[in-house]
């Protein structure tokens, strides 16, 4: 029998109630997209917005989905049968929910502000770990306003105006997304000029041509992201130097 821990969210009577209620999506013209978004009511109640410090507003529209109130309750109701709440803080706490290498998961302490403190955490080392986080991210500002300011240069001495950035598989989307997003940005345009940013995730030959076709290897700077440097993007990082 399963725990709370490794219930699946198929295993509930709730996931059969969620999906018959999709499936009407597929067969009432009523719950068609182009309909569902002429419902101001409907397009309001599916919008969240968020205040972030600094007054900055977060929209988080969820409009666009094919959903009604009603789906979204449902929805819910699958959330709190498989304790959703209690799993989240869970995790955000740093209890061993990696099951399979009986490890916390803290990938959001990468996005926890300096000042924060795990009030309640199980994790011994949360804060410390945090701290360390922010010493590697403080490192890597200063390296980049190095790089951008001139004041380090490539091995001929010339500055680095071009970079590449080695991954494997999707690890380069989160870097990417950003880049297309800041590219439609008059002030980020302006502060890129003459600068170039380049992605190889690919282990193809080709790709690596296409990726530093046309660039100077003494203006160059390669970034490789990988978390034990012996996957595809080695292979990568390894052509390119070649």
């Amino acid at each position: 029998m399963s725990t709370p821990w490794i219930l699946k969210c198929t295993d509930v009577p709730q996931f059969d109630a969620l999906q018959n209620a999709a499936a009407e999506f597929q067969s009432d013209d009523k719950l068609h997209l182009r309909n569902l978004c002429n419902d101001s009511s409907r397009c309001a109640g599916l919008t969240a917005v968020h205040m972030s410090k600094g007054f900055r507003k977060i929209i988080l529209d969820y409009s666009r989905q094919q959903v009604t109130g009603e789906t979204m309750e449902l929805l819910f109701d699958l959330a709190d049968a498989v304790e959703f709440t209690q799993r989240r803080e869970a995790f955000r706490s740093g209890e061993r929910i990696n099951t399979t290498e009986d490890k916390a998961v803290l990938h959001h302490l990468l996005r926890m502000p300096k000042d924060y403190h795990f009030t309640g955490s199980v994790h011994s080392l949360a804060d410390k770990i945090l701290e360390d986080v922010h010493s590697v991210r403080d490192q890597v500002e200063l390296f980049t306003k190095n790089v951008r300011s001139g004041q380090h240069k490539g091995v001929t001495g010339k500055p680095l105006k071009q970079t590449v950035v080695v991954t494997c598989g999707s690890m380069h989307l989160g870097t990417e997304f950003v880049h297309e997003a800041l590219s439609a940005d008059e002030e980020a345009v302006k502060a890129a000029k003459g600068r170039g940013l380049h992605f190889l995730s690919n282990v193809d030959p080709v790709d690596t041509f296409l990726a530093t076709r046309g660039l100077d290897p003494a203006e160059t700077l390669v970034v490789v992201v990988s978390k034990e440097f012996n996957s595809g993007e080695s292979l990568n990082a390894r052509s390119i130097r070649n």
